[in-house]
């Protein structure tokens, strides 16, 4: 327990005894007027505060807030676990392999820095979809998998020795939003005191995932962070914020015949986009919550980066328990959530208005069949507009002999958004098993998948007679992993391919994942719609994206034309065919079956506290910045402008993800060292070595750096000299001269992924401040996070105009001791010319602890000066502050 004790209340759940967190009793009777977050927050706060005075102010505080919607005090939240991928782990992973050395060089126990509180590991995002269409493609896509990426996956396994804590699932056991929704979460979770007494209190977490908040679904509070702040909180640093605003979205109401999830989800998405809600929490409420499954739910939180918010909350109810039931959860458990949701004020009332700060009202009756696209996830479109939207892009030049204009070139059921909720790949399922009676195919440049979120959909899909209906039409699993959905889509199919590299077509793919930004999915791909699983399989049968399906058939099957209604399953028939193949078990016994995977069991790992670094890796190489003393980029200073960007530069554009292209700076790199140049595997598996990343930033072709007319992708002009130089050497040129780079940005600056590498790449480039019109709040983060300074200007409109040129410079005065959260500030911008403008700017730093880290130059030398040996050293077995294990 904490130094600070806190009350608690008995209350019961089947025959045992158990204690909660008075926090009702220790608020008062405006409890319950507060948002469901907040009371998860006031929990939170009662339990792990530090002292007494942390404990008053920060009630207090909330109910300042309950006042007027909003607040600029700061409060504390420990999260009880934490969750990340294997290419968001890997490097926060090497980070604290590096942080060892760093220790142990300075004398300093290695074995002391490790995990205060668990960390599960899913490795999804390594599997890709080199084989498709075929029976055997899991198997064999996962022994691709494992070809290319033993080398770090061993490095996972040393990290399960090494670290207390740490447990990595292995491939196969599916997507870490799945895992966590099926397997993880308990939703409420039970710590045993010393006096034996059973403590109940809410399940939270952070992910290093931007999609974390899917399970905010069953009423399990948490978000995503880069892993820098991960690598924070799992050595017990509390998760410092602001009291955030928090938008209600009342929902009214219920989803008509034929009208999915995704749907909902890309509608609400287009919302609250268009409303604004960057930063803030969301919390759902109204009649039409009651309406949803807890599947349905999840779909809609999972977007919640997609329309900007930070999480996305569905309380706890009959659809929550009903969740746990059908995953296979012990009927005890079951009934100790209702049983603590109940006591502690958790549980949803539809009737119920809490204090929000905005509300947001959404008919669920109004909501059509709808996509999103084609380059961004909150650009919603219905179903008959598709065509429209695709006339205005620009044509090909040609069209090749028997393809489409806009043909669909890869047609994915993909992602945890939508293979999580069971409904969603039933309905799949039954468009495959009428279009098979019908004798429908999709045409030959199409390139179908099927990649569910977890191993417990292949048994109940197939159990309800589903699976060979969809391999039958091409979509055979391909394995247990995003996949698409993050880019590793694999090759397009040759007839496309080569009709691509030709101009004679423009492809579009249609997925059933979460984003679409340009190239992301595939390289030579930037059109991408974001559909259900569903309206997949009927897009793949078209095989024209520009088909209106609102209007003309989707196939002809003999002389007979099928329109979408045709195949369309009615809700009867999901439910039908949900009641025949779900079978609770199957949940825990497939997860089981994948966690005892024999090619994870026979990876040869290291042990020891420090991990033996092998000089000759092109997948692990001891970082640079994780060391103690790094240069604060705070100060005075002058500097040139290494990139000029526009507007919704996504993470994805700034830190690379897809294949590693032979003929780039990084392929050269790894082909020098001797890598096969025809497999030199996608960048998100390297991003355990920095020479890799660090080459491959602003890559992406769609990136334009309007610092120069024509610019490539990942160039940028040298002002001393004029010449233009890939941005790593452009780097090494000013920092040989002493000279200072920032980059200038417009609107939703990194947006997209929480991929810390986008912000660790901008350090090795020796970027001291991010100048942009507005930040997306994990990239803003995760530049905190490395020492770079978030500046934002004051004017919106007056960034975008700002048109610097080669020889430009922007002169910065922000002395240490004059940081502040949110402080105005201005910044001049110095023509080569000679002329001076100065620029009213707002630094972006939202608390004490992000300037504290930015005062120690980033957040790994803030984390290892809590652990070198110093004078007046800690007593034994004492955890330097602020880390504590919590109550």
């Amino acid at each position: 327990m904490n130094v600070a004790d806190f009350a608690t209340q008995p209350f019961e759940s089947g025959s045992r005894s158990y204690l909660r967190v008075a926090a009702p009793e220790a608020f008062g009777p405006d409890y319950a007027r507060l948002p469901h977050i907040f009371r998860i927050l006031a929990e939170n706060l009662l339990r792990n505060a530090a002292s007494s005075a942390e404990r008053e102010a920060g009630l207090a505080a909330i109910r300042a807030w309950l006042a007027d919607g909003a607040s600029t005090a700061e409060v504390a939240f420990q999260p009880g676990r934490v969750l990340m991928h294997d290419t968001t782990c890997t490097p926060a992973l090497v980070d604290v392999a590096g942080m060892r050395d760093a220790l142990a060089e300075a004398g300093g126990d290695p074995a002391a820095l490790s995990p205060v509180l668990p960390v599960d590991v899913s490795v999804d995002h390594s599997l890709g979809v080199d084989i498709a269409g075929s029976s055997a493609a899991a198997r064999l896509n996962k022994e691709r998998e494992y070809r290319r990426n033993g080398e770090r996956y061993r490095f996972l396994k040393w990290a399960t020795r090494a670290l207390e804590g740490v447990r990595v699932h292995p491939p196969g056991t599916g997507i870490m939003h799945t895992i966590n929704l099926e397997q993880l979460a308990t939703v409420v979770e039970v710590r045993t005191r010393e006096d034996g007494a059973c403590l109940a209190v809410p399940d939270t977490l952070i992910g290093t995932d931007s999609h974390t908040p899917m399970i905010n679904g069953i009423g399990v509070l948490a978000w995503g962070v880069g892993g820098l702040e991960a690598e924070s909180v799992m050595f017990g640093m509390p998760v410092m914020m602001r009291l955030p605003e928090v938008i209600g979205v009342k929902l009214s109401g219920r989803l008509r015949e034929g009208v999915l999830a995704t749907d909902l989800a890309l509608t609400v998405t287009q919302r609250l986009r268009q409303r604004g809600v960057a930063g803030a929490f969301v919390e759902f409420f109204g009649a039409g919550v009651s309406s949803l499954s807890a599947g349905e739910r999840a779909v809609v939180a999972n977007m919640t980066p997609e329309f900007g918010a930070s999480t996305a909350f569905f309380p706890i109810d009959a659809a929550t328990l009903a969740y746990l039931r059908q995953t296979g959860r012990e009927p005890a458990a079951v009934s100790l959530v209702e049983a603590y949701a109940r006591a502690q004020g958790l549980w949803f009332d539809p009737a119920a208005e809490p204090r929000f700060s905005d509300v947001v009202a959404i008919d669920l009756e109004a909501v059509e069949t709808s996509l999103a696209g084609p380059f961004r996830p909150q650009d919603r479109v219905s179903l008959s507009a598709v065509p429209e939207v695709l006339s205005r892009l620009p044509p090909p030049a040609r069209v090749a002999p028997g393809l489409r204009s806009r043909p669909v070139a890869i047609a994915a059921i993909t992602s945890c958004t939508n293979t999580s909720d069971p409904r969603l790949l039933v309905a799949a399922g039954l468009v495959a098993r009428k279009a098979r009676a019908l004798g429908l195919q999709p045409p030959p440049w199409v390139k179908t998948s099927l990649a569910p979120g977890s191993p417990a959909a292949e048994r109940f899909l197939r159990r309800a007679g589903l699976l060979e209906d969809l391999e039958a039409i091409g979509f055979a699993i391909v394995g247990y992993g995003c996949t698409t959905c993050i880019g590793n889509s694999g090759p397009l199919l040759p007839v496309m391919a080569q009709a691509v590299s030709a101009g004679e077509t423009l492809p579009v793919v249609i997925l059933s994942g979460n984003r679409n930004f340009p190239g992301r999915v595939h390289a030579q791909v930037e059109a991408s719609f974001l559909a259900s699983p569903p309206l997949v399989v009927a897009y793949a049968l078209a095989g024209d994206a520009a088909r209106d399906f609102a209007r003309e058939p989707l196939a002809i099957a003999g002389d007979r034309p099928v329109f979408l209604a045709d195949l369309w399953p009615v809700g009867a028939e999901i439910d039908a065919a949900l009641g025949k193949g779900l079978d609770p078990r199957d949940f825990r016994a497939a997860f089981a079956e994948a966690e005892n995977d024999e090619s994870w069991a026979a990876l040869d790992a290291p042990a020891g506290a420090q991990f033996p670094w092998d000089p000759a890796s092109t997948y692990l190489r001891r970082p640079p910045f994780a060391r103690a003393a790094l240069s604060a980029t705070l100060g005075t200073y002058q500097a040139y402008p290494l990139l000029l960007l526009g507007d919704d530069v996504t993470t994805d554009h700034i830190s690379p993800a897809g294949q590693t292209p032979a003929a780039s700076e990084a392929g050269r790199w790894l082909t020098e060292r001797g890598e096969d140049p025809q497999d030199l595997n996608v960048y998100a598996a390297r991003r355990g070595n920095w020479e890799v990343m660090l080459r491959g930033l602003f890559t992406n072709r769609t990136v334009v750096n309007r610092l120069a007319p024509g610019l490539p992708a990942g160039t940028t002009v040298h002002a001393p000299t004029g010449d233009v130089l890939p941005l790593w050497l452009a780097a090494e040129r000013y920092r040989a001269g002493g000279e200072a780079t920032v980059v200038v940005a417009g609107e939703r600056y990194g947006t997209g992924s929480s991929r810390d590498w986008a912000a660790k790449g901008l350090a090795l480039l020796g970027v001291r401040a991010v100048l942009a019109a507005s930040f997306e709040r994990i990239h803003r983060s995760n530049l905190v996070g490395m020492g770079i300074l978030p500046l934002v200007f004051a004017d919106a409109a007056q960034g975008t105009a700002l048109m610097l040129r080669p020889g430009d410079r922007l002169a910065i005065a922000l002395p240490v001791e004059a940081l502040a959260p949110r402080l105005p500030t201005t910044v001049s911008v110095i023509r080569a010319g000679g002329e001076t403008e100065t620029l009213p700017m707002r630094l972006a730093v939202e608390t004490e602890l992000e300037c504290e880290t930015l005062r120690a130059g980033g957040m790994l030398p803030l984390i290892l000066g809590r652990f070198l040996p110093k004078s007046g050293t800690h007593a034994e077995g004492e955890q330097p502050a602020p880390y504590r294990r919590l109550a």
